[in-house]
């Protein structure tokens, strides 16, 4: 169930309410009912005891002296709200303070009956037609005991009291449970609710729909956890479109040369090309041969590249690969007259990184520059060394890259000239080649284009530590 976890939390707080509500009207009335019974006959106890004491002043012989006790044990009776009796050793009540029981016998009186036990609870040998709380002290005199003095507290009195605590007990549970549901609340809309949202996209994220937003704004970890989601979301949809637009890239850019290919090779065999033009356009299918072959190898460049841990860094001269890598262009550069202008800020310029990755940076920085400048151009090459960095600068003259392309020049298969497919038979992958390796060296690499003016393309590397 979906939402099972939410219900048995509310179901657990039902519970825990019903089960507290249930001890304080079961153990704690208990508990209080007996606190008070123990109370109050400890302070009936007490009085009965004082008074006892009073009235062991007041004998002569074997006769107490009831009307000096009888005042004080009717104010203490009204005090209490007690009964007082004084009773003898026969069980006849000598004196009530309520005047009510005064010359009657108690059947079957026996003042150690309760033994150790200082009060008893009861109808009192059938003297009370409702419970009582009753105590008793001896009244002595020259080691002797003369009578009883015996205090008797009605029980409602206690019940009453008790009543009182437990209704202050209720109010207090009942406060504490609103509290509780309000912080029930507080949590249902700061987790519950956050947290099925999160559900609900986690199952459209599951299902494909990457397009799916969290409509989610706090500014806590539910917040984070949600604005992580949709970032990643995000990420997954455009990797999502990349590889759907990277299969229609590769199927279109696969599908020329394919298509020249197969179309030369079937010209060939049924005899539309006559055989003194076999060499031409066995030449055109080698031609598209290299260009799968160099869009293959770029493919798995890239791939190369995505995995961590692939670069093998050592310490080189900048300056000697910078040369080595123009020198290979030097036919096509001849062929239409362009020129090399290197510049280097020292002789030697060592740095620290990868030499076959650099390589491939220079060679395609190069490449791209001579497709796009003019007949009879130059193209500048710079070094140059600045705050504990060297900086390489490719620079020419061409036709520059339009404003709204430049962003876009880093993607793959991306290729800002139309006539690019036709004459300029390029992959789209050689500067998002570039791009990656810079980025693995932990560098960075800008372009400065105007179109119609031309383009410099400027990386930087690390100098070599040769301390």
């Amino acid at each position: 169930m979906i939402h099972s976890l939410y219900y048995k939390f509310i179901l657990g707080y039902l519970i825990f309410g019903f089960l507290g509500f249930v001890t304080i009207a079961t153990f704690s009335s208990d508990i209080t009912h007996d606190y008070l019974v123990e109370q109050k006959a400890e302070a009936l106890y007490d009085e009965a005891n004082l008074i006892a004491e009073n009235c062991s002043n007041v004998y002569t012989g074997k006769q107490l002296n009831l009307e000096a006790a009888k005042p004080q044990l009717e104010a203490m009776a009204s005090y209490l709200s007690s009964d007082i009796w004084i009773v003898n050793h026969e069980g006849t009540i000598i004196m009530d303070s309520s005047r009510r029981l005064t010359g009657s016998s108690i059947e079957d009186f026996d003042p150690t009956a309760g033994g150790n036990k200082p009060f008893a609870i009861g109808m009192y040998y059938g003297m009370f037609s409702d419970e009582v709380l009753s105590v008793s002290s001896p009244i002595t005199g020259n080691f002797n005991t003369y009578g009883y003095i015996v205090i008797h507290m009605p029980m409602s009195l206690v019940t009453e009291e008790q009543n009182s605590i437990l209704n202050i007990i209720y109010i207090t549970a009942g406060i504490i449970f609103a509290i509780s549901l309000i912080l029930l609340l507080f949590f249902t809309k700061t987790v519950y609710f956050p947290l099925k949202k999160i559900t609900r996209a986690a199952t459209e994220y599951a299902a494909g729909n990457l397009s799916y937003s969290i409509e989610l704004h706090t500014q806590d970890e539910m917040g984070y956890l949600a604005n992580t989601l949709n970032y990643m979301a995000m990420e997954l949809n455009k990797m999502e479109e990349y590889q759907h637009k990277f299969i229609a890239n590769v199927s279109h850019d696969f599908r020329s040369p394919l298509t020249s290919i197969k179309g030369y090779l079937e010209a060939i065999i049924d005899g539309t090309i006559p055989p003194e033009l076999y060499e031409k356009y066995l030449n055109i299918i080698i031609a598209e041969t290299e260009r799968l072959n160099k869009l293959t190898q770029g493919m798995l460049t890239l791939n190369s590249l995505d995995s961590k841990g692939f670069l093998t860094r050592t310490n080189f001269d900048i300056n000697r690969v910078i040369k080595d890598t123009a020198a290979a262009f030097e036919g096509t550069c001849n062929a239409r007259g362009i020129t090399f202008d290197l510049t280097f800020s020292d002789s030697i310029q060592m740095v620290f990184a990868d030499l076959g990755k650099i390589q491939q940076v220079l060679y395609n920085l190069i490449d791209n520059a001579i497709k796009f400048s003019h007949e009879d151009s130059v193209i500048y090459i710079q070094v140059a060394e600045k705050h504990e960095k060297i900086f390489v600068s490719v620079k020419d003259t061409g036709v520059g890259i339009p404003k709204d392309s430049i962003k876009k020049i880093w993607e793959r298969f991306y290729k800002s000239d139309p006539s690019r497919g036709k004459d300029k038979k390029g992959t789209g992958l050689g500067l998002a080649i570039v791009k990656e390796i810079i980025q693995a060296h932990d560098e960075n690499i800008d372009v400065v284009s105007t179109e119609g003016v031309g383009t410099e393309f400027i990386f930087s590397l690390p100098k070599a530590n040769l301390g």
